[in-house]
């Protein structure tokens, strides 16, 4: 086995944190030597670290790859941090703006950043057949669930999915619909006028439906997260290969070569 890639992570003291601790401590070729978060102070993660509220600190542990799963406004002042040191970053956080990859890509520039809108595998598989199958319907439905403590809608994922999709084809039939009982019973209109749908339900994780049609047939692709432990394999790949990404990588698909 070569040298472990030596990980921090920032938001340690949240789920995802605390879960993304776990998984890097649990992989041999990874190693753990810093957590940081602003609210964690005195906390100790689960694997004895203690939880920084410094970033200057927490960067002076000197880790290869720091993994981010925190808020957007935390991760814009972090990330060019991080990228000013010359390490490198996985991240999971959604919401960053035009003007904020931007700024990421021209702070990126002697470490890589990989950004993606969901670590789990068979999230990124779901979108990227939703995207190659789009060109051959006509018609496109999203459907994200999430659990109840979900503030935002719709979803990271979801808006990915349809970016990708209204980027493969522009080509959708208009929504017949003339009249909604209850308003908005329609969902929210995104690009290309695909339209999205959220569930905010008690019980759900993280499960998304793309609904495609056209004359006499439809498809069904349908991506399921049980547990936080499913972005884990796909955060854990990530840590492994962003030393190999030059720049700003948006997406799992570039690691997983989909």
């Amino acid at each position: 086995m070569g040298e472990q890639v030596k990980v921090g992570v920032l938001g340690a003291a949240g789920r995802m944190g605390a879960s993304v601790c776990e998984a890097v401590e649990a992989d041999p070729e990874l190693l753990l030597v810093a957590a940081f978060d602003p609210y964690g102070a005195g906390a100790v993660t689960a694997q004895g670290l203690d939880i920084q509220t410094d970033l200057d600190m927490f960067l002076a542990s000197g880790p290869d790859v720091v993994v981010d799963f925190t808020v957007a406004e935390a991760a814009r002042n972090n990330l060019p941090v991080v990228a000013a040191a010359g390490v490198h970053a996985v991240v999971g956080t959604t919401g960053f703006t035009d003007d904020d990859m931007s700024a990421f890509e021209a702070a990126f520039t002697s470490s890589n950043l990989l950004i993606a809108a969901n670590f789990a595998i068979s999230a990124v598989l779901m979108m990227r057949f939703a995207e190659i199958a789009a060109p051959f319907f006509d018609t496109a439905e999203v459907i994200e669930l999430h659990h109840d403590n979900k503030i935002d809608a719709p979803s990271g994922t979801a808006v990915t999915t349809v970016e990708r999709m209204a980027a493969a084809s522009d080509d959708w039939a208009p929504d017949p619909t003339e009249h909604q009982v209850y308003p908005g019973a329609r969902g929210g209109v995104g690009p290309a006028g695909i339209h999205v749908h959220s569930v905010r339900m008690r019980g759900m994780v993280a499960h998304q439906e793309v609904i495609l049609g056209a004359l006499g047939q439809s498809l069904t692709i349908r991506q399921d997260s049980y547990d936080r432990s499913s972005f884990m394999p796909g955060v854990v790949l990530g840590c492994k290969r962003i030393a190999a990404q030059p720049g700003v990588t948006v997406g799992l698909d570039a690691i997983l070569d989909v």
